[in-house]
């Protein structure tokens, strides 16, 4: 893999481009998993548009840079969001390097929120583990996540953690189909997403945000990006969202669907 043409101060970047992975880009039931179409894209709007693209997704770092590999990505992204949160750019040999400020301070707040919140925490895991068949987990870069049986326990499990952290006003989380992890209702995909655009010189007007599931909801939003689009196989809250703010709802799966929205968003852009 090779990065396009990095940006330099005198060649600064106008838009900023951010794709969920799974489901969004990659579709595993297709060969290529990712459309050629899709880097003749990039590189078309690296050059037409000075735009700057990356992977803002729930893998972490590692298994995002083993997906790349793995869809046989030509090029690398200008950016790498991952567990939703933290943010990673390449240096110049294309290896990834964390944002140290942001990546700290989220992880201090993580620390943080999880210390005041032990006590609910401790107990929708009781609750978890009696009344579901769903599995909690820990590990050490998560300290409290969940794995439902099917879809529909997980909207069951929501509902009774949303009624549980009305009033935690910083305690959230992140579903991605049957998958949840406890997070910081600050650290998410669009204020990962802003942070790197504030980095780039830009701001919210001049963000693009494309998605398929839950856990990119707070990223499609009016408030983090001005142009939003989803692809056809997006779950159906997804949908809804984009489609009740004037967002492209695709025709297409996947990359396809990426495609078809950042031609018709960019179509009359100069």
């Amino acid at each position: 893999m090779k990065l396009l043409k990095p940006f330099t101060e005198a060649d600064s970047p106008r838009w900023l481009l951010s794709f969920d992975f799974d489901g969004t880009l990659v579709d595993p039931d297709e060969d290529p998993a990712v459309s050629a179409d899709f880097f003749e894209l990039m590189k078309e709007m690296r050059s037409a548009h000075k735009s700057c693209w990356g992977i803002n997704t729930g893998r972490s770092l590692m298994q995002a840079v083993q997906g790349l590999i793995d869809a046989r990505f030509p090029i690398l992204p200008d950016y790498i969001i991952a567990r939703e949160r933290e943010i990673y750019l390449p240096n110049k040999f294309g290896r990834w390097v964390g944002n140290e400020d942001w990546n700290k301070r989220c992880e201090r707040e993580h620390h943080k929120l999880f210390r005041q919140c032990r006590k609910v925490l401790k107990g929708l895991k009781q609750w978890v583990e009696d009344e579901t068949a769903a599995v909690w987990g820990i590990q050490k870069e998560e300290p409290a996540g969940i794995v439902a049986s099917t879809a529909s326990e997980m909207d069951m499990i929501v509902r009774k953690i949303d009624g549980e952290i009305e009033s935690k006003t910083s305690l959230s989380y992140q579903r991605n189909g049957i998958y949840l992890r406890f997070s910081h209702k600050h650290f998410h995909k669009g204020t990962a997403m802003l942070e790197v655009a504030r980095l780039m010189g830009l701001s919210k007007q001049h963000a693009f945000a494309v998605g398929d599931s839950h856990n990119d909801l707070d990223m499609l939003d009016p408030e983090m990006a001005e142009m939003l689009a989803c692809p056809a196989n997006a779950c159906p809250e997804v949908k809804l969202q984009v489609a009740r703010v004037g967002g492209y709802v695709a025709t297409r799966k996947a990359s396809r669907g990426v495609v078809d929205a950042l031609r018709a968003h960019f179509a009359d852009k100069k």
